[in-house]
C-alpha cells in the first residue's frame, strides 16, 4: 500500500484540514517541524519517509480565492524532483487546465468541481493523465452521478474523499470503500480521509485499496517510519 502525504495550502501557508470546513482551517501545529512554511513542511515529511508522491491541495486556487499557490509549487517541484506531485487546484476548465499543465506536476480532477459530465468531458484529457477525485462531503457526493457510477470515466488513479473525516480522527468511510472498489478491481482506488493510524492503513489494505492520503496521522506521529515501510512492502 502507497501512503501519499497531503500538504493542504492556504494563503501562502500549510493548513490543517478539518471536515472540509475550509473557512476554518488553520496553520498547521505539526510535530515534525515547528514550521507551516510549505518547503519546510515538505522537507520535514520526507525526513520521516523518504515519500515517492505528495499531494497538495491548493485551497485559494480550489475556493477561487486570492492568489494561487503556482509559484510555491513550482519551487516545490523544482527543491524536490524525486516527488511526482498530485495537485488539487480546482480545474473545471480548460484555461485553467492549460496554465497547470505547463508545471511538472499530475494533476488532479475533482468531481466537485463539475455541474454537469459534459463539463467534465470538455476538458482536454491527454490520455487520462491525471487522478480523478471523487468528493464526498457531509451532505453527500458532490459531482456528476455519472462520473461517480460509470467507470469508463475515470483514470487509472481514483481518489475516494471524505471531507467528513478528513482530520477529524472517526476512521474511514469503509462502506462507502468497499462500494466504489467493488466496481472496479482494474483501478488503482486511494482513500482519503479520517485515517488515524496503522490499523486503519491494514483494514483499507485488507479491502484492496492500493493508497492512502494522509496528513493528521503524520503530523502527530501516530504511524512510525517503520510502520510505514512496512505498508509498502
Amino acid at each position: 500500500m502507497q501512503i501519499i502525504p497531503v500538504i493542504d495550502l492556504l494563503n501562502g501557508v500549510v493548513v490543517h484540514a478539518k471536515k472540509g470546513e475550509r473557512q476554518h482551517y488553520q496553520p498547521i501545529q505539526s510535530q515534525l517541524t515547528d514550521s507551516s512554511a510549505p518547503l519546510d513542511i515538505v522537507a520535514a515529511l520526507l525526513k520521516l519517509y523518504p515519500f515517492m508522491q505528495l499531494y497538495i491541495a491548493d485551497l485559494n486556487a480550489i475556493q477561487k480565492t486570492g492568489n494561487t499557490h503556482y509559484k510555491v509549487i513550482e519551487t516545490i517541484a523544482k527543491r524536490f524532483p524525486q516527488l511526482t506531485l498530485w495537485v488539487d487546484a480546482g480545474i473545471s476548465n480548460n484555461t485553467e487546465l492549460s496554465i497547470w499543465q505547463q508545471l511538472n506536476i499530475c494533476l488532479v480532477i475533482g468531481s466537485e468541481n463539475f455541474a454537469n459530465i459534459g463539463n467534465y468531458c470538455a476538458l482536454n484529457h491527454q490520455n487520462k493523465n491525471f487522478v480523478l477525485s471523487l468528493d464526498f462531503f457531509t451532505n453527500g457526493y458532490q459531482g456528476p452521478i455519472e462520473l461517480l457510477t460509470n467507470t469508463k470515466y475515470w483514470p487509472q488513479n481514483v481518489i475516494v474523499m471524505s471531507l467528513a473525516n478528513v482530520g477529524a480522527g472517526q476512521g474511514v468511510n469503509g462502506d462507502l470503500l468497499s462500494k466504489i472498489k467493488a466496481r472496479t478491481p482494474e483501478h488503482n482506488v486511494i482513500a482519503a480521509g479520517g485515517i488515524r493510524g496503522e490499523e486503519d492503513l491494514l483494514q483499507l489494505k485488507k479491502m484492496g485499496i492500493q493508497g492512502a492520503l494522509m496528513a493528521t496521522a503524520l503530523h502527530y506521529k501516530k504511524i512510525s517510519t517503520e510502520q510505514i515501510e512496512s505498508l509498502a512492502q
